[in-house]
């Protein structure tokens, strides 16, 4: 293949970590004169950036994997990559049972996308490139990145995690802790917002032990103070808390910014005391009570979002009963529910008493219903009131769609915008005039 000219089409999968990977994979193949198509049809190369978090993470990327594959011999596809979490979980079986991929990259191995699309594989071919995920460099603060939104981006602010949770394989596919500098965060926030971006969302597997491997003691708390000084007029976010690493001082932060988002993430996996210690999450029910109740008594309009897992080996009706009386307390603004995913990898597979996928799917179901009547009662509380709304897209039918700041992209509901013209990526005052499960309907004021 010639070094330039060739027309890439990238499928990212999974998170947000996962968007910006792809994102600044695609940055560093413009910079060498490559060129990105949005179909797949006239790619010269693919590249699918896959997640195997769960089984149906891994069935989503072989699928798409295979699919795309087909452009090999009924488009123009002359080169099939496939990066991430697949191939870094299971590492070289997977070249073996996907002859159709000409090249495997491991999550250490981002910053070879180039030579993965550009080496001749006649010459030295190297099907898989599985460096460790610690030895991969963070990306400088001005490096090339290729958007996918014109109005919202993501900041990754480390990599990796230290936690031991027995059903979590995100240490073994990313490695352990690894915090950016500070001061290249800040300088990477400066450039997004000078280019137009009005919401940055702070991104990691463990968000909120930012700093903790640090050799200074500039933890999130610091890090924030300092986004939120040269981030005036524009919407700062987190995502992927913990309730272990969450103090005063970061609370704080966020009730004294009005440009830090009061919007909290953090996903509790479960609230019986035994499942938890099951899961290897070194808290409990009251701790996370207290925790809560210290939120919302410092930041009074805080938006709560939480993450539960339900048919975790052992957990028992009455365990499950304990987690859905707790998210009836709780009334969570937003809660995402998925159940155990097993595999032999995991410290938890070795546990006892595993759940019939039929009982995990009921209680996913119960628990989702509880949400959905909670979330209806909670928007319905924002009718009349008149809201800060980021417009992301539209007009259709007469409606634009947008998101307050109560509303983070892509997890959470949006508010539609009745209106003849507002401007797409701007901030609008809205008035809510309905509510449903997840989203709002207003006009502007």
């Amino acid at each position: 293949m010639t070094e330039t000219d060739n027309k890439i089409h990238l499928v990212s999968l999974g998170c947000a970590r996962n968007l910006v990977d792809s994102e600044l994979m695609l940055g560093q193949l413009v910079g060498k004169g490559h060129d990105i198509t949005v179909d797949p049809v006239d790619a010269d190369v693919i590249i699918v950036n896959t997640c195997s978090f769960i089984d149906s993470a891994v069935d989503e990327s072989i699928d798409t994997i295979l699919e795309l594959a087909q452009n090999k011999t009924s488009g123009n596809c002359r080169r099939l990559i496939v990066t991430g979490c697949l191939p870094e979980r299971f590492r070289e079986k997977i070249a073996e049972s996907m002859p159709e991929v000409d090249f495997f990259l491991g999550t250490g191995a981002y910053h070879r996308i180039v030579d993965a699309v550009e080496k001749n594989p006649g010459e030295n071919r190297f099907p898989c490139i599985l460096t460790s995920p610690e030895s991969a460099p963070f990306q400088n603060s001005d490096a090339l990145r290729v958007r996918t939104s014109p109005y919202t981006a993501y900041v990754k602010i480390a990599e990796g995690c230290n936690k031991k949770c027995t059903f979590c394989m995100i240490p073994k596919l990313r490695g352990g802790l690894r915090s950016r500098n500070d001061s290249d965060i800040v300088a990477e926030v400066l450039l997004l917002k000078e280019s137009g971006i009005n919401e940055i969302t702070l991104v990691a597997q463990d968000t909120t032990c930012y700093g903790i491997d640090l050799v200074s003691t500039k933890r999130l708390d610091y890090l924030l103070e300092s986004l939120a000084a040269v981030s005036d007029g524009i919407w700062l976010r987190m995502l992927y808390g913990h309730p272990e690493s969450i103090n005063d001082r970061m609370v704080k932060t966020v009730a004294e910014h009005s440009n830090i988002c009061s919007y909290f993430d953090i996903p509790i996996q479960h609230a019986d005391n035994s499942v938890l210690k099951r899961m290897g999450r070194r808290y409990t029910s009251d701790y996370l009570k207290r925790l809560f109740d210290k939120i919302r008594s410092s930041v009074p309009d805080a938006s709560i979002r939480t993450t539960a897992m339900v048919g975790f080996p052992g957990e028992t009706d009455k365990d499950f009963q304990t987690l859905l009386e707790f998210i009836e307390e709780m009334r969570f603004d937003h809660l995402g529910v998925f159940t155990y995913s097993d595999s032999d990898e995991l410290l938890s597979h070795r546990l006892s008493d595993h759940v019939d996928h039929s009982v995990a799917e009921e209680r996913y179901n119960r628990l989702m219903s509880c949400q959905a009547d909670i979330s209806l009662e909670n928007n319905r509380k924002h009718i009349d009131r008149v809201c800060k709304v980021l417009v992301e897209s539209g007009p259709v039918n007469g409606h634009y769609i947008g998101r307050t700041s109560f509303q983070a992209p892509e997890v959470d509901g949006i508010t539609f915008i009745r209106s003849d013209e507002v401007e797409k990526g701007s901030f609008v005052m809205v008035k809510i005039t309905d509510a449903f499960e997840y989203d709002l309907t207003g006009v502007p004021v």
